[in-house]
């Protein structure tokens, strides 16, 4: 993924990371993520975020514990930097979070309002570089077609086709309607190539099952 001058770099990355638990929603290196933030607690964290590192750590539930007052989540997820953040006047936040490096849960911690964990990033090392693996992008396509067609999609195939392999296997991955265990996988993908066919499979899977999964939303909402 290409890197800014704002990102951190992978020896100042914190050793406490607030996380943010949002089921069926993926966020990815290099992905962007709009979030609609209006719980208090949300709040709080995102203004702490706002004030320290700009940083916070998307995961998923897991399945099955969403209602939960403190749901377990899985142990992967993504670390993403806000990049734009916009008040409104009812009390909600506008945000946008940037991908920057997935991490792996080695415990969670005491915490007061919001959760935070102890991280460990030495397996996604790779994600502050650019990946130049390449993916079957013609297959991709044909499958994606199909699945569009079966799930009532319309997609922009002028811009789909003009847009390089990483931002749109990252994007197509981010946007699916998806189940949990699906956008879980995709995540914890290592490589662009392996994410690439895991994407793959799972949207032919789903078109030959006739399996559409939920609408989905362009923009992530929480308590």
């Amino acid at each position: 993924m290409s890197r800014t001058a704002f990102d951190p770099a992978y020896e100042d990355l914190p050793r406490v990371l607030p996380i943010f638990p949002l089921e069926g929603v993926l966020l990815l290196p290099g992905g962007r993520l709009p979030l609609n933030i209006f719980e208090p607690r949300y709040l709080a964290m995102f203004d702490d975020a706002l004030t320290n590192n700009r940083l916070i750590g998307m995961i998923q539930p897991c399945e099955g514990c969403t209602g939960a007052k403190a749901p377990k989540v899985y142990e992967t997820g993504c670390v993403g930097r806000i990049t734009s953040f916009t008040e409104t006047d009812d009390g909600r936040y506008l945000v946008t979070l940037c991908g920057l490096i997935r991490f792996d849960v080695v415990r969670e911690l005491p915490s007061g309002s919001y959760r935070q964990v102890e991280p460990d990033f030495t397996r996604f090392a790779g994600d502050l570089q650019e990946d130049r693996s390449t993916i079957d992008r013609d297959r991709l396509m044909q499958v994606l077609s199909a699945y569009f067609e079966a799930n009532s999609i319309e997609g922009d195939w002028e811009a789909i086709e003009q847009t390089g392999d990483e931002r749109l296997v990252t994007s197509l991955a981010m946007i699916c309607p998806l189940g949990a265990p699906e956008k879980q996988a995709l995540l914890e993908s290592m490589t662009l190539t392996e994410r690439a066919e895991a994407l793959t499979a799972i949207m032919e899977m789903a078109t030959h099952g006739n399996v559409g999964g939920r609408d989905g939303e362009s923009e992530a909402k929480h308590h």
